[in-house]
């Protein structure tokens, strides 16, 4: 596991122990706090269109990377409660997917790969 990782989830680790917050973090509570924080994400994206998307405002795109941080912080931890090393999860999954969608066959579709 990287050790960039492995220092943010001890940091957690220990930001939650000072807070006697640990009580409260058992995976199904990060994983709904998880999903919380993905929903307050796609919030600043609500209404916009696709161009506006890309070209988010500053102030917009700093909100959103708040919530992008969020999201990760979550992930984190709930990957160190589970015992996941979510970069070689994250991996494994980009070789599923690969498998899955094969370039020949995906490329340029937004087809599920049940329906390639």
């Amino acid at each position: 596991m990287s050790q960039d990782i492995q220092a943010l989830q001890a940091a957690l680790r220990a930001f939650a122990q000072e807070r006697d917050w640990e009580q409260f973090h058992s995976p199904k509570n990060l994983a709904a706090a998880l999903s919380v924080e993905a929903a307050e994400l796609l919030e600043h994206f609500q209404w916009l269109s696709e161009e506006q998307s890309r070209n988010m405002p500053a102030e917009k795109r700093a909100q959103a990377a708040d919530e992008v941080a969020d999201v990760l912080l979550y992930a984190l931890q709930l990957a160190d409660k589970l015992g996941i090393d979510p970069l070689d999860a994250a991996w494994k999954k980009l070789g599923t997917n690969g498998e899955k969608y094969p370039v020949e066959r995906a490329r340029g579709r937004s087809t599920k790969y049940t329906e390639l």
